[in-house]
């Protein structure tokens, strides 16, 4: 359809006074010619949904395989250290036996990256492999301290092992025929190295972005395919609260990266675990999505013509409409104005629409104006507040403008307070802010951050010279009556930037501890940081 014969349709419509309500029903007439794409839509509809319950049956079922597996493992590697113990509880003090069994129990089954024989005071008996040296030494680790307290079988919580390896530690006491307690015998499980834990779960990596990962009662996780997130701790996963309450079953999440992921989730029975398995939703639907696509070529010819049909006129129709939720985005910027006047508004309901967006905009930017001034000011004495103090800083930091600092603070104003009510002490801090404003250079930036606390930025002004400022203005202040209190008396710290390499959250603490120590030596007197004095000198020398 050429320009021409859209526009003369477009104001043959107009003509006929055409609103919204009766382009809703020209469209319902135009759906009955689509009507098979109905059809179509339920169909894929349907299948998408067995597709996404069989994948989250499949997952459950295959979490609760997984979970049946590590807990065969774990149990199997619980009654390695049993049998171990048994056979040392007799021979505890035969150093070669305790070699013996060290090694025997880490190379058999390579159940453990690493074993070692404990005495009841935490001192290394046997280990394997030797290479680790940590034989006579005693046992300091989270682990091995667990062990020694508890005296009976458990896996340990993940921990940073004396070699520096991210471990689970897997534990067994060991007593001899009287019942005495002689040590215990663990093996270690590397969770960032390769090991069996790890092996047995690789294996279930799929090239279709299916993957699992393990979860201990801490929200850690102890196994992922991407070892570099392996030991940290994972929140707001619902599917991860649910499986350490116990629970199994599927769900439909997002994981880390924002990715739709279909879920299914059991607890092991042997430790405090979880094991998730999950699958992208989009690799999920992809085979769906290809065999709906080969059906949409078989009836493309006329739902082309169709869809042409309707994309003309939705065209027409959703341009305003498109148009002004475009101009919507940016309701808060002054322009907008201007952009709602170039819409072609052709029907009456987005002509209505437009109308009154633009009144909206018009009371809109009047009250943000008066928000953005009220956010960045001081309600009681109208000097700028933290907010727009730290906007200055930035900006005086990013042109390497360098300025000084007063910190300032009303010497006993507490007393102020006390005698005569909280309304002559405000009366007071507006006083005083009317001193600092009249004292200071237009180009200075006076802010209010606290109670009686003020922050004063100097751009451009070298130490010696804010110092001078700062002793006239606390010269003015305590010489200054304010009735009905009489004279206050301020004291003033003095930082600068830049200084050294300090950052600028570092240059105001040492304007706050010169405040500090001018608050200390007698008040009412003015400190100069000794940093910022010795660069001011050195640059005059």
């Amino acid at each position: 359809m050429r320009p021409a014969q859209r526009v003369t349709i477009l104001r043959s419509l107009i003509n006929i006074n055409l609103d919204l309500k009766k382009l809703i029903l020209f469209l319902a007439i135009s759906v009955t010619v689509i009507t098979f794409l109905n059809g179509f839509y339920s169909s894929y509809q349907v299948q998408k949904q067995q597709l996404q319950q069989q994948t989250l049956k499949n997952h459950s079922a295959y979490a609760a395989k997984l979970v049946s597996a590590t807990d065969r493992f774990l149990f199997a590697a619980q009654q390695q250290l049993a049998y171990s113990a048994k056979i040392l509880a007799s021979q505890f003090d035969n150093e070669d036996t305790l070699v013996q069994e060290a090694q025997r129990l880490r190379l058999q089954t390579d159940s453990f990256n690493s074993t070692v024989i404990v005495d009841k005071n935490g001192v290394v008996l046997g280990l394997s492999p030797l290479s680790l040296q940590l034989k006579g030494q005693v046992l300091e680790s989270d682990g091995a301290k667990q062990a020694l307290t508890y005296k009976k079988p458990m896996i340990s919580e993940p921990y940073i092992s004396v070699t520096g390896n991210l471990i689970i530690f897997i534990s067994h006491p060991i007593f001899n025929l009287q019942n005495e307690y002689l040590g215990y015998i663990g093996g270690t499980l590397y969770l960032k190295k390769k090991g069996i834990l790890h092996d047995l779960l690789q294996v279930h990596f799929h090239k279709d972005g299916s993957y699992i990962y393990v979860v201990d009662k801490n929200r850690r996780l102890l196994y992922h395919p991407d070892v570099s997130r392996v030991g940290e701790q994972v929140f707001n996963n619902p599917v991860i609260e649910a499986v350490l309450k116990g629970e199994s079953g599927t769900s439909e999440v997002k994981n880390s990266q924002n990715i739709v992921m279909l879920a299914g989730y059991a607890p092991l029975k042997s430790a405090p675990w979880g094991i998730v398995t999950q699958r992208p939703l989009d690799a999920t639907f992809a085979p769906l999505d290809d065999l709906m696509m080969n059906v949409l070529y078989r009836t493309l010819p006329v739902g082309l013509a169709t869809f042409v049909f309707i994309w003309v006129l939705a065209r027409l129709i959703s341009k305003p409409l498109r148009q002004l939720a475009e101009a919507a985005k940016t309701i808060d910027k002054p322009s907008t104005s201007q952009q709602l006047k170039q819409v072609q508004s052709w029907y009456f309901e987005s002509a209505e629409l437009r109308k009154a967006m633009l009144k909206g905009v018009s009371i809109m930017q009047n009250q943000i104006g008066l928000l953005r001034q009220e956010a960045q000011t001081d309600p009681l004495t109208g000097l700028h507040n933290r907010r727009s103090l730290d906007a200055i800083l930035a900006q005086l930091t990013d042109s390497q403008t360098p300025f000084s600092v007063l910190a300032l603070d009303i010497d006993f104003f507490k007393r102020v307070n006390d005698e005569f009510g909280h309304d002559i002490g405000d009366m007071v801090l507006q006083s005083l802010a009317s001193i600092i404003m009249d004292v200071t250079r237009t180009t200075d930036f006076v802010a209010r951050t606290g109670g009686e606390e003020f922050i004063v930025i100097l751009p451009n002004l070298n130490a010696s010279t804010a110092f001078v400022l700062a002793e006239r203005l606390r010269m003015r202040i305590s010489e200054t009556l304010i009735t009905p209190v009489g004279t206050i008396n301020v004291s003033i710290g003095i930082a600068g930037w830049p200084l050294a390499q300090l950052s600028i959250e570092d240059v105001m603490k040492l304007a706050d501890q010169s405040l500090y120590k001018a608050k200390r030596t007698g008040r009412n007197r003015c400190i100069l940081d000794s940093q910022y004095q010795y660069v001011e000198l050195s640059a005059a020398e």
